[in-house]
């Protein structure tokens, strides 16, 4: 739309620093905003960490982000904005509170369900004691699956949930809206005996599941954190090569095949781990204003 702008938010080192913002007319060239300096440093959780920001744009107008607090604890952050420069004051919520042997609440993000007008918040975790078909699968002993709440308000939340369990170990969901049904892509977090740390897609009728079987890999070899946006008719889908220390990308018309176009990509430097948006065009020129 001609209106819309894309966005993207991430963070760098160990997310100690705070949230970035990086812009794009085209979705492929990415141009690091506020003098690649960050715009909002964390304040909550135990280790102070502001990793893998997720931004949802509510229909309020609002600009909903949560991020992870830290490596090894259950909570989660959440502050809000209206023009992703002046920021509410940040809070933590613990939506695993209920499951005391919960190591973690990693990578979560938002997704405004239209059907239900809530807001589905969801992120992995792993509770010792669960799954142990698959215990020993991961890096030190990590056991994820998917889990999620809803809300209207970020004050107010449902009991939590499981969201998603394929049968194997995964992370870094990320929902995206197409027509009348939601796909979800999902890193598969495997490593023992064999690694399969690739990215597959899985679709369902409603944004609360339940998911049908996984894809093959849409993005394969040691690859994290999609991040999906509609441009046009294409599906972009952008993770972050951890191991090669790059950003990829690919891209499909029929969300079957797929096309590699990482060489393609320009982001400003080493990112990590981020959320591309679209936002309203004056959004981002008072963003670019700032430069400085």
């Amino acid at each position: 739309m001609a209106d819309q702008h894309y966005l993207f938010a991430f963070f760098r080192n160990n997310g100690e620093d705070g949230l970035y913002l990086a812009s794009s007319d085209d979705g492929l060239n990415w141009a690091a905003l506020n003098g690649d300096r960050p715009l909002v440093a964390p304040r909550v959780g135990t280790e102070r960490l502001m990793r893998d920001p997720h931004i949802t744009l509510g229909p309020d107008g609002v600009f909903h982000m949560v991020w992870t607090t830290g490596w090894n604890e259950p909570t989660i952050g959440y502050a809000s904005s209206k023009d992703l420069i002046h920021w509410s004051e940040q809070k933590a919520f613990s939506p695993m509170a209920h499951e005391p042997g919960t190591r973690n609440c990693w990578a979560p993000e938002s997704f405004f369900d239209e059907a239900t007008g809530e807001f589905v918040v969801f992120w992995s975790s792993t509770i010792e004691g669960c799954f142990p078909e698959t215990s020993g699968r991961c890096e030190d002993n990590y056991n994820h699956r998917i889990y999620c709440t809803t809300t209207r308000d970020f004050e107010r939340y449902s009991p939590t949930r499981l969201l998603y369990d394929p049968g194997f170990p995964v992370i870094d969901a990320t929902m995206l809206k197409d027509g009348g049904r939601t796909l979800m892509f999902v890193k598969n977090e495997t490593r023992y005996p064999e690694p399969a740390k690739n990215i597959f897609m899985t679709t369902s009728d409603h944004a609360l599941g339940p998911y049908g079987p996984a894809s093959e890999p849409v993005a394969s070899d040691w690859v994290e954190g999609p991040s999906t946006l509609w441009i046009g008719d294409v599906c972009h889908v952008y993770f972050d090569c951890y191991r090669a220390k790059k950003y990829g990308l690919a891209t499909s018309t029929d969300l079957i095949s797929w096309r590699d176009r990482t060489d393609t990509l320009h982001m400003p430097g080493r990112v990590s781990h981020g959320c591309v948006f679209a936002a309203p065009q004056e959004v981002a020129d008072r963003l670019r204003r700032r430069a400085g």
